[in-house]
């Protein structure tokens, strides 16, 4: 049974979540032939200062 993580920034509507849910759901089932309820999806909203790159968090790129 496949399971897909998604991490994104917050911000997202509770539809953008459902949409995105089914249709990778839709896809990964497609692909893998087996039911849809099989497959799982985790997403994970991240807060602009729980992740960083090129050395420095989200919020203080932002706050420039």
């Amino acid at each position: 049974m496949p399971f897909v993580h998604i991490e994104w920034m917050e911000g997202r509507t509770l539809e953008q979540k459902r949409e995105l849910t089914k249709r990778i759901s839709d896809a990964v089932a497609e692909v893998a032939g087996i039911p849809q309820d099989r497959v799982h999806v985790f997403i994970k909203d991240m807060k602009a200062d729980e992740y960083g790159f090129g050395g420095e968090l989200l919020i203080d790129k932002n706050n420039k």
